[in-house]
């Protein structure tokens, strides 16, 4: 039996839990990755972003598939980027979603441009996972994927904890596109997830702004807007394409 005093044992969740990272560190990525916006940056929870705070939830039943939450977690981990809405990559880390990975995200932005950034998987368990977003990406935030019972009945969930990362992002939420574009996009996961398991899904959702106010301290967010970058990369991956041609 261990002499330790409890609070020097090791919690029973700790393998769980990804370890405190300074910068982010990419791996290598397929040739047609657009790898911007990751690579040595810091991550951004809830507390560093700009804009006002989001608490929003998505979750959709799955009625009729015979399938345990720990299940329906196993088929999402494995398949995370086929359940992406179309137009939308999701290079997922060598160890797939694992406490601790970085993975690059190229997301279908306004007007066509893709939009490169990442996120890490800072939690992951049999039931859940979550990922917390670096600097540049459009929230500042923490997004949880689960499942659990309800009624006899299994349910998936997206949970989000975020502020706009920027003024410029703070902007689009204001008048209605980025939270249009978040909404679309964790509603079609959903919908692409259900199927997955032969079910028409109905996704609820709930939106409550938490503090409404605006952190003016963190108005410096916006030199690593990543939007801002993706745009200025563009012309130089067309040329570089028109290069190799």
């Amino acid at each position: 039996m261990s002499n330790l005093p409890n609070d020097d044992k090791p919690a029973r969740d700790a393998d769980y839990w990804a370890q405190p990272v300074t910068t982010l560190q990419m791996a290598a990525m397929p040739a047609e990755a657009i790898n911007l916006n990751v690579q040595g940056r810091q991550l951004t929870g809830p507390l560093r972003g700009f804009g006002q705070l989001w608490q929003k939830s998505y979750s959709v039943s799955l009625p009729g598939a015979d399938v345990k939450p720990a299940e329906v977690i196993q088929v999402w981990k494995e398949n995370f980027p086929k359940c992406w809405p179309a137009g939308n990559r999701f290079y997922a880390p060598l160890a797939s979603i694992a406490p601790g990975e970085v993975a690059l995200l190229n997301l279908a932005a306004p007007g066509g441009m893709p939009l490169s950034n990442g996120i890490m998987v800072i939690y992951a368990d049999d039931v859940s996972f979550s990922f917390m977003t670096p600097q540049g990406h459009m929230f500042a935030g923490m997004i949880t994927f689960s499942a659990q019972t309800e009624d006899e009945v299994t349910v998936a969930q997206i949970q989000a904890l975020i502020r706009a990362g920027d003024p410029l992002y703070e902007l689009g939420c204001r008048v209605g596109i980025v939270h249009k574009l978040e909404d679309r996009f964790c509603q079609g996961t959903l919908w692409n997830l259900a199927a997955a398991f032969g079910v028409t899904g109905v996704v609820q959702q709930t939106t409550v702004c938490i503090d409404p106010r605006l952190q003016w301290a963190e108005v410096r967010n916006i030199w690593h807007n990543a939007a801002i970058r993706s745009g200025l990369y563009t012309p130089v991956r067309l040329l570089r394409r028109w290069w190799r041609r």
